[in-house]
């Protein structure tokens, strides 16, 4: 397992070598839209456990926001009972059908990595991928964690962003801020239904997350094409946003983790709990 990564993106053939290692824990994330359990346990790899994205709470409801990181205790709990310890190497599955997916998995691994998990890898093309070689083995029924002591978190409070943070940072220009939505949004055209007002925060260059994900491989786009995509994107430290904190999870993902970039945060609040204070300015692209 020495070619295993400890961060970043992990490949089909790298995590075929390394099935069976006591310190592999291989985290299938497919929510209901993908299927759900029910997917999981009629195909997953072996000696995956299955967690569902949205049903075990990897983001929460905070008042009006329904994206925001959960208590700390409750990921602790989360975390020991799907069998992530200190010592694990994580590999979280995605479902691998389109970009939406793949930012879930980048949002569960930010959320490791903010609890101070040092070991995570997403599997390049999710399970989708897994599949698209016929030798690759696969298991049915339901998952067998190894069930372990609540995480001991450790908070990485440098990977987050809160309101306030944001609002110091955008007024001050202290940071980038990169929205991850599509141009209606970022417009100002339509907006998510818990946002009380349309638009972006003021200053956000914007970057859809779509872009980064490849419909034909459903894998993330080449290290070549990212920099691409994202190489206009301002120097120094940025935070990554988008409506709910979850698209804005795979932009973080590529800044941070697949281009190197350092001091690049994730406001998981995002629009809709920005949107809540009517303080905060919100701009459209008239202006």
């Amino acid at each position: 397992m020495s070619d295993f990564p400890v961060s970043g993106l992990v490949s089909p053939e790298i995590l075929q070598a390394s099935l069976g290692r006591s310190d592999l824990v291989i985290l299938d994330i497919r929510s209901t839209a993908e299927g759900g359990r029910a997917a999981f346990e009629a195909g997953h790899i072996p000696g995956a456990v299955h967690s569902d994205y949205a049903a075990d709470g990897w983001r929460a409801r905070i008042g009006n926001a329904p994206g925001m990181l959960p208590p700390l205790d409750h990921l602790a709990a989360l975390a020991g009972r799907l069998g992530i310890r200190p010592e694990s190497r994580v590999v979280i599955v995605p479902a691998g059908l389109a970009a939406t997916d793949l930012a879930a998995a980048a949002r569960v691994y930010w959320t490791l990595k903010l609890i101070g998990h040092g070991q995570q890898a997403i599997l390049d093309g999710g399970f989708k991928g897994w599949q698209a070689d016929p030798g690759r083995p696969a298991a049915t029924g339901p998952s067998q964690p190894r069930p372990a002591a609540p995480y001991p978190v450790v908070v990485k409070q440098e990977l987050r962003s809160t309101a306030d943070a944001t609002f110091v940072a955008a007024r001050g220009k202290l940071a980038t801020l990169v929205d991850a939505r599509a141009a209606s949004y970022f417009d100002g055209r339509e907006k998510a239904a818990e946002a009380t007002r349309a638009g972006h925060i003021p200053g956000a260059v914007s970057r859809d997350y779509a872009a980064a994900f490849d419909t034909v491989t459903g894998k993330l786009k080449s290290r070549d094409d990212l920099g691409a995509l994202y190489g206009s994107v301002p120097g120094g430290p940025a935070i990554s946003y988008c409506n709910t904190g979850h698209t804005a999870a795979l932009n973080w993902f590529v800044l941070s983790e697949v281009l190197g970039r350092d001091e690049v945060s994730l406001y998981d609040g995002s629009m809709t709990d920005w949107t809540q204070d009517p303080e905060r300015p919100v701009a459209t692209a008239a202006g």
